[in-house]
């Protein structure tokens, strides 16, 4: 069983004048209520209720965000799709796939008429427009209580700010919507980098002082404080505030505590895991990402590990045994190298493992970065060697700040790989791209740091204009 990228419902930002976004969150909670209350295992209502009653019922509101989850672990911002693309955009993966799309992001000769561009694009401003609404939906409401307001609202912001974040990181300057008013967003321009950063940390802080502290399912599957404050912790680094990129993390290395066993890390019950999607328990029963990454046949395989990826890790490295696959032909004339951290394949009858977003070891290596840029260079080395020794690793011989902060660039290529776009993202946020890319990247170019707005949005929208340069 294969999973396609899946087309959005997504309605572009100058036709919103002939639909109202209610209408959506509407869709959203009759698909929660058919199809994945029992993603994060929320009782539905025993009735559906028209679009004036939805912020009227805590079940309704909890089945809307459950489909916000759902859809964005089934729809490429935020799963199996930006690992993949990010991957072999980056130097961590190889393609060997036919879908032209998916070959020119590899080749990196993307154009603005991409599906994957557009399909990133409307699916993240499908979800924005829904929890903008439930933003406002929950602070209208006169049913809910004050908890209740809360908690939804804190969850709503938080998402809102995970996907301007990818957004912004993938595209650039971005529109930044953060109302549900097309008459306003109908002919909405880009906001600068800065700006939309800004925007990210101020959600993220509210969200944080009204989240819960706890997942009420027991399975980091809701997000919560933590999982807010990991997605702070990852934009203060990319934007350079050490102070509080150090101070953000810490909070969580002092909640959440590493997994001792690396065969353990992505398993479900592992306690080093932050937030994680939890799979559709009627039709996918473990992660897209091990029945797209590992490699059963060769007719079948697209995604491999590259050369750069494999020569990065140390001869003793426990995660090129843990977390590494080998594939060889029946005639051995093929052998490739692919993602196995995810081992469970969707046939499995029990879900043993669910699509991890955060989890503890970031948190050790976005501390171990902040305390190098501030010259703590003993307790950067402190971090790095926590990460480094579960993997059997010695401690670290770098011993300057320059030395240190290239050792934890290197650790976050062999810890993170194949997972949610880190590579990609660290060579964009270091400066580092063309050095790495280059070489190995016959069409690359120094504008390929960003993406193409999608082609069509343009022609919607001419107040997105101009295009990003290089396209």
């Amino acid at each position: 069983m294969t999973y396609n990228k899946i087309q959005s419902i997504y309605i572009p930002i100058s036709k919103r004048k002939i639909l109202f976004v209610k209408s959506y969150i509407l869709a959203l909670v009759i698909i929660g209520l058919n199809s994945c209350t029992d993603f994060v295992e929320v009782d539905p209502p025993k009735n559906i209720l028209v679009s004036e009653t939805v912020f009227e019922d805590p079940a309704t509101v909890e089945s809307a965000l459950a489909n916000v989850y759902y859809t964005m672990r089934q729809q490429g911002i935020v799963g199996y799709d930006l690992s993949a693309d990010m991957g072999i955009y980056a130097d961590e993966m190889d393609y060997y796939g036919s879908n032209s799309n998916d070959l020119s992001v590899y080749i990196h000769s993307i154009t603005p008429i991409n599906s994957n561009v557009s399909n990133y694009w409307n699916n993240a401003y499908t979800l924005i427009y829904a929890v903008n609404d439930i933003i406002n939906g929950v602070e209208d409401s006169s049913a809910l209580s004050v908890e209740e307001k809360a908690t939804f609202k804190g969850q709503a912001l938080f998402v809102r700010a995970f996907l301007h974040f990818t957004l912004v990181n993938i595209f650039g300057d971005i529109p930044l919507i953060t109302t549900p008013d097309y008459r306003m967003n109908n002919t909405t321009g880009r906001t600068p980098v800065n700006e939309v950063n800004e925007a990210i940390i101020e959600d993220l802080i509210l969200a944080v002082s009204l989240m819960d502290a706890s997942d009420p399912t027991g399975e980091r599957v809701i997000p919560n404080k933590a999982a807010a404050n990991a997605l702070l912790a990852r934009v203060y680094l990319y934007t350079e505030n050490w102070e509080l990129a150090e101070s953000t993390s810490t909070i969580l290395i002092d909640q959440f505590e590493l997994e001792t066993n690396l065969s353990n890390v992505f398993l479900k019950e592992s306690v080093e895991t932050i937030w994680q999607f939890k799979p559709d328990p009627t039709n996918i029963r473990n992660t897209s990402e091990a029945n797209q990454f590992i490699i059963q046949t060769s007719s079948g395989n697209h995604y491999a590990l590259t050369n750069v990826l494999m020569n990065s890790f140390e001869e003793e490295d426990l995660r090129r045994e843990q977390w590494v696959g080998n594939f060889t032909s029946a005639d051995g004339s093929t052998s490739l190298y692919f993602p196995y951290k995810y081992k469970a394949l969707l046939s499995e009858v029990e879900s043993l493992e669910y699509s991890i977003v955060f989890r503890l070891a970031e948190q050790y290596l976005i501390r171990a970065e902040s305390r190098a840029q501030l010259g703590n260079i003993s307790g950067a080395q402190n971090d790095l060697n926590n990460i480094r020794n579960r993997a059997g690793l010695d401690d670290t011989a770098a011993r300057t700040q320059s030395t240190l902060l290239a050792a934890i660039f290197q650790e976050r290529f062999v810890e993170l790989f194949s997972e949610q776009g880190h590579r990609w993202f660290d060579l964009k946020r270091t400066g580092m791209a063309g050095a790495n890319l280059e070489s190995i990247k016959p069409n690359w170019k120094t504008t390929d740091t960003i993406w193409p707005i999608p082609e069509s949005e343009l022609e919607l929208n001419p107040n997105l204009l101009p295009q990003n340069p290089g396209y």
